[in-house]
């Protein structure tokens, strides 16, 4: 037992240190230990055609293990509350470990891939055992972000899942855009760490706190506490890729492997959202008035932007680049919602809608990229219902979920959003519904430029279509899981209960 009379300063007292409470940190603790587990199995593995398989097995098999700590944790706290989990950060974390499994499964035929040596041969280029290591150190960041419950925390947590990130968006060393698309980010990240930070200091000197029960209990509508607010709002923005913070993402998404471009919109945007509205509603309520107004012009100009821009994309990463963008407004539009409650439910089942429609379709890019050997043009789908009708099939169910279009669970996710951004709003009883009024409006926008994708699939006449090509066991694995969910998400009302039921608790 070790006291640290400084730690207790502001929680009541004297805080007594034990290392037990790190019993309380089961789902860090578990992926830490899945940490080195893959970490020893790259190192103690022979070079072999199979290593990279084992590995990916074995990360996915940790990875499902990992869902069952998630999936039953407790409300808990540890060493002096700058550790809290709720039942709603717990299935936040479970959907995220769900969407990191399919983004192991589906990056098979990536990992697979080869080069010629010299002599004729051909040796996969990807390094298998780091490319897992980083994606679960990534995943570690963004479970103690979730679980923050102080700035310090929160700010490391970030910075956890920001560096490994990084080192993905770079893997593919031997190509220059995606040296040139890490640069970007580490640069933006950078930079919004930077603006982030300088938040939090002005937010630390206007309350004397961190900790965020008592910069809730502590925080006025004081000038000092404005502009920590605002550059706090920039900073995670950044993360998010709300306009006017957006810029990095769609020369990021081109020249990152197609397997991190999914796992960069989906996983990390997911923590993000959550997080910023946790943190909005918990830290900032008293200033709901100042930050509410700020979040209505971000999200119409997010929404917007993003849609208009995607029309223009003729490449299809920086198509769902600004797709992201899009979908990162629908999401924040829970948010204006009075109900903290309703709002977080909304949100994360937003999430694990958009994980599963989303990966969908960062699946076929992947199998059309590293198994038919084509490019990431939209114009290499021409005709592609031609030769590949399954694979056409499932891209236009995916990008109608995306659309909200029924009956699939996109469509049931976009409604809860809306229901969420204007559930309660007497306060302001018009701008809330203006909002959801200009996303609508966005909606029918955004199912035009998906159906370009379909229209290029279906109809558009090509007459050297893509020749008809085998997925692989592990695309067909994740293209199984992803369509389930959108099919089945949006009918089983149980999910959308035991979210509830969470963000009640």
């Amino acid at each position: 037992m070790i006291k640290h009379p400084s730690l207790g300063e502001g929680l009541g007292g004297l805080y007594n240190m034990n290392y037990s409470q790190f019993l309380n940190m089961i789902p860090e603790a578990t992926l830490v230990l899945a940490l080195i587990i893959v970490f020893c199995a790259d190192f103690a593995l022979h070079k072999s055609e199979r290593k990279n398989f084992t590995l990916g097995v074995l990360t996915g098999a940790l990875l499902l293990c990992q869902l069952v700590p998630c999936f039953i944790a407790e409300p808990a706290q540890a060493f002096g509350g700058i550790y809290v989990t709720t039942p709603i950060v717990s299935v936040m974390k479970t959907i995220l470990t769900a969407g990191t499994f399919i983004v192991v499964v589906m990056s098979q035929a990536w990992i697979a891939s080869s080069t010629p040596a010299k002599g004729g041969e051909s040796r996969p280029i990807r390094f298998a055992g780091e490319y897992y290591m980083l994606l679960i150190s990534t995943l570690l960041g963004m479970y103690m972000m979730l679980s923050a419950g102080s700035f310090l925390m929160f700010f490391l947590g970030l910075e956890m899942a920001s560096v490994p990130m990084a080192c993905l968006v770079a893997f593919d060393k031997k190509k220059k855009d995606s040296a040139e698309a890490a640069a970007k980010y580490i640069l933006m990240a950078t930079f919004s760490s930077g603006v982030m930070l300088f938040g939090i200091s002005f937010i630390y000197a206007a309350t004397g706190s961190l900790y965020f029960d008592n910069v809730a209990a502590a925080i006025t509508a004081s000038p000092l506490s404005i502009v920590g607010m605002v550059f706090f709002f920039s900073g995670l923005g950044f993360k998010i890729s709300l306009v006017p913070f957006h810029f990095w993402t769609a020369d990021t998404y081109q020249g990152a492997p197609t397997p991190v471009t999914g796992y960069l919109s989906v996983v990390s945007k997911g923590a993000a959202t959550l997080t910023l509205a946790i943190i909005l509603v918990k830290v900032f309520g008293a200033m709901a008035h100042w930050w509410q107004p700020m979040l209505w012009v971000v999200i119409m100009a997010t929404i917007t932007v993003g849609n208009l821009m995607a029309i223009r994309q003729t490449e299809l990463k920086r198509f769902m680049a600004f797709s992201s963008i899009s979908q990162a407004g629908y999401i924040m539009l829970a948010v204006i919602g009075a109900d903290p409650a309703t709002s977080q439910t909304a949100l994360t089942f937003y999430v694990l809608v958009y994980v599963v429609a989303n990966m969908s379709v960062f699946s076929v890019i992947s199998a059309v990229e590293h198994r038919a050997g084509a490019g990431t043009q939209m114009s290499a789908y021409n005709g592609l219902y031609q030769t590949n009708p399954k694979l056409a099939f499932i891209m236009t169910i995916a990008l109608f979920s995306l659309a909200g279009i029924p009956p699939f669970a996109g469509m049931f996710s976009k409604f809860f959003v809306f229901m969420a951004g204007v559930n309660g709003q007497d306060a302001h009883p018009f701008w809330p519904y203006f909002v959801v009024f200009i996303a609508l409006i966005n909606t029918v926008i955004s199912l035009y430029y998906y159906l370009l994708i379909v229209k290029a699939m279906y109809i558009k006449p090509e007459e050297h279509p893509l020749p008809t090509f085998a997925h692989g066991k592990a695309i067909n694995a994740s293209l199984a899981i992803c369509t389930a969910g959108i099919l089945i998400f949006g009918v089983c009302s149980c999910i959308y209960e035991w979210i509830s039921k969470a963000a009640g608790m």
